[in-house]
C-alpha cells in the first residue's frame, strides 16, 4: 500500500507538491494522526477490573434472576393473579404481563442511557439496581386475585413496569462498564462474565423454584411458596448496590471528563444544549449502527428467551413433563454453558467477535429443527441432547455479545446508544418471545413453531454479523488504547514511533 492510500490529504494533493514538500506533508500527517504518548494509554489495574466485573455481573445476575423466576413461575402466577377458567388464557395473561415490562424498557434506556453518558456509569448503575430490587421485592408482597380481585393484576403490572424501566439502563450500562474497564486484548474474556451472571441468575431462579416446588408441591407454591423467590431479591439487591457504590468510574469516562474540563469557556452552555438533544443526536448521527444493534440483539434475544425462559413451559405444557423435571434439564444445560462461556470469551479475543457470533447464528439456523425433533422424542437423553445443541449455539453469542455491542458506539454516546438500541430490540423481540411462541402454537397446532421462530431470527442475525466490523483487540471508538501492563504500553508507544531516517 502506498503512502497516498494511507493518507486522505496526500490522496487529494498534487503528487508533484508532495514530492517538492515532503517535510510539510509529513507534518500534516503527524498533526492529523499524532503518535501515541505514554500518557495517552490507559494501563488497567487488574484488581479494579475484577471488582468492576464482579459488581456488573452481580447486577446482571440479579436482573435475570428476577426475570427467570417470573418465567419459571408463569403457570403459577397465571393461577394466582388472573381469574380462573381456561388454563391457556391464564398462561397467555401471565406471559402478556411478562411482556409488559419490556414495553417500558426502551423508555428506561432513553432516560438512563444519556444520563449515564452525562453523570457517569457508576451512579446510574447504582440507581437501576435499587429500582430493580424494589420492584421485584414488591411483587412478592402483592395479595392474590382471590383476595383483592382486579387490583392484583394491576399491582403486578405496575411493579413489572418498575422492573422494566430500571432494566432499560442495566445491560447497556453494565456491558459499557466492563468494556471500558477491560484491556483491549481481554475485553471478550472479561465481558463474558456479564453473561456468566445472566446464566447464574437463571440457574439460581430455576434451582430455587425447583427446590420449592419439590418441597411444597403445586398447592403450596400457589398458596405462598411463589412469593419466596421474589422476596429473596431484596437482600441480593443490597449486596449488589454495596459492590457498585465501592467502584470508581471507568477509565474511559474519566478521560472523557478530563477532556471536557479542558474545553473553552463556553463549554457549559454547550453541555446544557447537548444534554437536551442527546437522543436526537443519537438517532440522527448513529442510526445505521442503531439498526445493526437492533438486528444483532433481536436475533440474540429471541434465541436466548426461547431457550432460557420459554423452554420449561414448552416441556410442561406441550410435552407433558412435570415442571420440576423440565427445570432440572434446563439447569443442567445452563451449568454446561457456564463452564465454557469464559473460554468462548477468550476465543473471541483471539479469533475475533464475528467468527464466534456467526457460529452461534448459523448453529440456530441449522440445528433448531433437529434439536426440537429430538426434544419431541420425549426421552431424557433425546431432550438433553436437543437442549445442549441449542445451548452450545447460544453460548457462542452469550460469550461474545457483551464485548461486541459496546464497541459499536464511541465513548461519548456509548451508554445512551447501546441502551436505546438494545432495549428497543429487547422490547420488540425479546420479552414477546414466550407470548408469540405460545400464540403461534395455539394458532397453528404445530409444536415446531419455536424452532421456526428461532431460525427466522438467526437468519436476520447472520446478515447483521456479516455487516458488522471486527473490533477484537482494538481500542474502543473514542477512547485511548487500554493495556494490562506498563511494559505493554511501552511496546505500543515504541511501535508507533517514527522510523529514523538516515
Amino acid at each position: 500500500m502506498t503512502a497516498t492510500e494511507h493518507d486522505p490529504v496526500e490522496a487529494v494533493a498534487d503528487p508533484e507538491a508532495v514530492k517538492r514538500h515532503p517535510a510539510l506533508f509529513r507534518a500534516v500527517r503527524r498533526r492529523r494522526n499524532p503518535p501515541l504518548r505514554r500518557t495517552d494509554i490507559t494501563v488497567t489495574d487488574e484488581a479494579a477490573v475484577k471488582r468492576a466485573v464482579k459488581a456488573a455481573s452481580l447486577g446482571n445476575a440479579m436482573e435475570w434472576f428476577d426475570f427467570g423466576i417470573y418465567s419459571y413461575l408463569a403457570v403459577t402466577i397465571g393461577h394466582v393473579f388472573f381469574p380462573s377458567g381456561n388454563d391457556t388464557v391464564q398462561l397467555l395473561s401471565s406471559f402478556a404481563t411478562f411482556a409488559v415490562s419490556f414495553l417500558v424498557r426502551p423508555v428506561g434506556g432513553m432516560v438512563f442511557g444519556p444520563m449515564g453518558d452525562k453523570v457517569g456509569r457508576k451512579k446510574v448503575l447504582a440507581l437501576t439496581m435499587i429500582m430493580m430490587a424494589v420492584g421485584t421485592f414488591a411483587i412478592g408482597l402483592i395479595p392474590s386475585y382471590a383476595t383483592i380481585g382486579f387490583w392484583a393484576p394491576v399491582l403486578l403490572i405496575l411493579f413489572r413496569l418498575v422492573q422494566g424501566f430500571s432494566t432499560g439502563g442495566e445491560y447497556g450500562g453494565a456491558s459499557t462498564f466492563i468494556a471500558e474497564y477491560a484491556p483491549d486484548k481481554k475485553r471478550g474474556f472479561f465481558g463474558s462474565f456479564l453473561e456468566f451472571g445472566t446464566l447464574a441468575g437463571y440457574v439460581g431462579a430455576a434451582g430455587l423454584v425447583t427446590l420449592l416446588t419439590a418441597l411444597l408441591g403445586s398447592d403450596g407454591m400457589e398458596s405462598w411458596g411463589w412469593r419466596v423467590p421474589f422476596l429473596v431479591a431484596g437482600p441480593i439487591g443490597l449486596v449488589g448496590l454495596y459492590l457498585r457504590l465501592r467502584l470508581d468510574e471507568t477509565p474511559a469516562f474519566q478521560k472523557l471528563e478530563e477532556e471536557s474540563a479542558h474545553k473553552a469557556g463556553d463549554a457549559a452552555s454547550a453541555v446544557e444544549t447537548t444534554a437536551k438533544g442527546d437522543l436526537a443526536k443519537i438517532f440522527r448521527n448513529y442510526w445505521p449502527t442503531l439498526i445493526l444493534c437492533v438486528c444483532l440483539v433481536g436475533a440474540y434475544n429471541i434465541t436466548d428467551y426461547m431457550l432460557l425462559s420459554y423452554m420449561p413451559t414448552y416441556l410442561s405444557d406441550e410435552m407433558g413433563y412435570s415442571e420440576a423435571h423440565g427445570l432440572l434439564i434446563l439447569i443442567a444445560t445452563m451449568l454446561v454453558l457456564m463452564a465454557v462461556i469464559a473460554q468462548i470469551g477468550r476465543l473471541s479475543d483471539r479469533y475475533g467477535r464475528k467468527p464466534l457470533l456467526m457460529t452461534g447464528m448459523l448453529g440456530f439456523l441449522v440445528l433448531s429443527a433437529p434439536a426440537f425433533l429430538l426434544v419431541q422424542q420425549g426421552g431424557l437423553v433425546a431432550v438433553s441432547a436437543g437442549m445442549l445443541m441449542l445451548g452450545l449455539s447460544l453460548v457462542c453469542m452469550l460469550g461474545t455479545m457483551s464485548a461486541a455491542l459496546p464497541a459499536l458506539f464511541p465513548t461519548q454516546v456509548r451508554y445512551g446508544s447501546l441502551s436505546v438500541g438494545y432495549n428497543l430490540s429487547a422490547s420488540l423481540f425479546g420479552g414477546t418471545t414466550p407470548l408469540v411462541i405460545t400464540a403461534l402454537i395455539s394458532a397453528t397446532g404445530s409444536e415446531m413453531m419455536p424452532a421456526y421462530y428461532a431460525m427466522a431470527a438467526a437468519l436476520v442475525g447472520v446478515v447483521a454479523v456479516a455487516c458488522m466490523k471486527e473490533t477484537a483487540r482494538k481500542p474502543l471508538a473514542g477512547s485511548p488504547p487500554s493495556v494490562g501492563t506498563p511494559e505493554e504500553a511501552a511496546r505500543l508507544v515504541e511501535a508507533q514511533a517514527p522510523t529514523p531516517r538516515f
